[in-house]
């Protein structure tokens, strides 16, 4: 029986990073085969959000058919295990503050944001400039912001609960390094994509704004920034989800 159940470890071990992969595949599919809007800039929004989603998804179920059980905590370890203690600190600190700063543009977009020009209700924003009156659209308001708050929410506590999954089975440091890492670099992708999606949208109607000067050129930088800060990280996420071995040689 021992000697079956090591088998059955071991190849439900080695199911875990196709599953993975996975994952990422089926998030490229369903941007490939749903269309979520006519408009190509509200793709982008949706599209984004919803591969982050699947990369999620499919670190849990790889954590869920490798690790059936989570198992117990060992009573003679004098030292109970915390999900700190295995998660890469600087590249949670990154996706963290990113988070924060996802948020914070979603919050912005949702309290400027104004009916478009065929009545929908937050889907524009309306600037009055010397010019004339502005209506800009797509922008990401209310109906474009609560889906991709709520995916944030789902993948957080996706990230969650199999770092609690991790913490809570037996084996070896190693094993837990590599699958909280991995549970780190989805979250990554959970946060750092739908943020390159909505800074580049943010960013292009502050461009198209026929006033606003020297704040219009500040903001514009800004949403640069965040935009390419979250694509690298996303990318870089990406990878860490996928492969977690690769960069267990430099955990902090």
């Amino acid at each position: 029986m021992p000697a079956v159940a090591g088998r059955d470890h071991t190849w439900r071990e080695w199911l875990e990073t196709p599953v993975r992969w996975a994952g990422a595949a089926t998030g490229l599919a369903v941007n490939a085969l749903v269309p979520f809007d006519s408009e190509s800039d509200v793709d982008l929004l949706y599209e984004f959000a919803a591969f982050g989603l699947c990369v999620m998804l499919g670190a849990l179920a790889a954590d869920v058919v490798a690790h059936r059980r989570p198992g117990r905590l060992r009573v003679a370890s004098t030292t109970p295990r915390r999900i700190r203690d295995f998660v890469p600190h600087g590249l949670t600190a990154g996706v963290a503050g990113q988070a924060v700063v996802l948020v914070a543009l979603l919050v912005v977009a949702v309290s400027t944001a104004s009916p478009d020009d065929a009545g929908h209700s937050g889907r524009a924003l309306s600037v009055t400039c010397p010019e004339g009156d502005q209506l800009l659209s797509p922008w990401p308001g209310p109906y474009y912001a609560w889906p991709i708050l709520g995916g944030l929410m789902l993948g957080t506590a996706a990230c969650a609960l199999i770092l609690r999954r991790i913490t809570a089975r037996s084996g070896s440091d190693d094993q837990r390094h590599a699958g909280a890492r991995a549970a780190i670099g989805a979250w990554g992708v959970v946060v750092c994509a739908p943020l390159f999606a909505v800074s580049v949208n943010m960013g292009v109607v502050v461009l198209s704004l026929a006033c606003a000067g020297g704040m219009k050129i500040a903001v514009l930088w800004g949403l640069v920034i965040a935009a390419l800060i979250s694509a690298v990280t996303a990318g870089h996420c990406l990878c860490v989800a996928l492969l977690p071995q690769v960069y267990l040689k430099a955990r902090p």
